[in-house]
């Protein structure tokens, strides 16, 4: 009998509490027509899904959500895909249980 998971990964990001840091996003896509393979991938790597496609097909981030996990980190900022910095002392994820 299998038995299926009853939480899921957004049900635990709702206990997180975010600071965002107004104009000064702490992850950035660069510029682009056609998406690269490591962006799209991002789309489904992302455990907070903030990598959405647009109306264009251009991969875009909300990083009001990011858990800051370095995911994206480490697919898209080694290809230039992404630009990668921490956030601003006292800003992003704040971490209500640890």
């Amino acid at each position: 009998m299998t038995t299926e998971l009853a939480v899921r990964v957004e049900d635990k990001l709702f206990y997180n509490r975010y600071l965002v840091d107004a104009g000064r996003a702490h992850i950035k896509v660069r510029p682009h027509t056609a998406p690269s393979p490591a962006l799209l991938t991002l789309l489904k790597a992302c455990p907070a899904r903030c990598y959405e496609l647009n109306d264009k097909g251009q991969v875009e981030i909300t990083v009001d959500g990011c858990v800051e996990c370095g995911t994206c980190r480490v697919i898209g900022e080694p290809g230039g895909d992404i630009e990668w910095s921490y956030p601003r002392g006292g800003y992003g994820v704040l971490f209500k249980f640890g």
